[in-house]
């Protein structure tokens, strides 16, 4: 565009230095709602440092603690890269209907969103998958999604799971259950 002069950024700006603020502020921001949530009077149990330090184990060890999700949640929608664990979740859920009816309107309801090309939250799989998936789709089962969903999980482990491990996110959700800890 011409008549268009770019302007200098400003002396003070260091986008690392930025990113690396707004996350310690995200994991702390973080770590008030856990906080609040979990470790009210009526939850059954709290969020202990153990239980975290236990999700560096395995993304099935992440995902099976309902605050290790809520964390891995919150972290990927912080990124805008959920569509992953959104997916997962709702296959989860499509395995547990046991109406012909339901499933079928929900199959198309998950294609439509996750699988179909161009879709709202596309999830990264192969042609072959997803034409299999579109096939299956007519025909519903509580297996149609399995192979895409075994893909993304895939994704998740190798990907997203370590960048959260890495995030200051956690370190931050760590140290702060650290401080708190009696016996730290």
């Amino acid at each position: 565009m011409p008549g268009l002069i770019p302007q200098p950024l400003p002396t003070d700006f260091n986008m690392d230095k930025d990113d690396l603020r707004r996350n310690k502020t995200l994991g702390k921001n973080l770590m008030c709602r856990l906080k609040c949530m979990f470790t009210s009077s009526s939850a059954p149990e709290r969020l202990s440092l153990e239980d975290t330090q236990q999700w560096s184990q395995s993304l099935e060890r992440l995902l099976g603690s309902k605050y290790g999700l809520a964390t891995f949640r919150t972290f990927l929608k912080s990124e805008f890269s959920d569509e992953n664990i959104e997916f997962w979740l709702t296959c989860e859920d499509y395995k547990k209907i046991t109406s012909s009816y339901k499933m079928s309107s929900k199959a198309r309801k998950i294609f439509e969103q996750f699988v179909e090309a161009e879709s709202p939250k596309e999830i990264n799989i192969d042609y072959h998958t997803r034409e299999e998936i579109k096939r299956n789709v007519r025909s519903p089962t509580t297996q149609c999604f399995d192979e895409a969903q075994k893909i993304v999980y895939g994704l998740m482990e190798r990907d997203s799971y370590p960048r959260f491990l890495r995030s200051e996110m956690y370190k931050t959700l760590l140290e702060s259950l650290a401080a708190d800890d009696p016996l730290g």
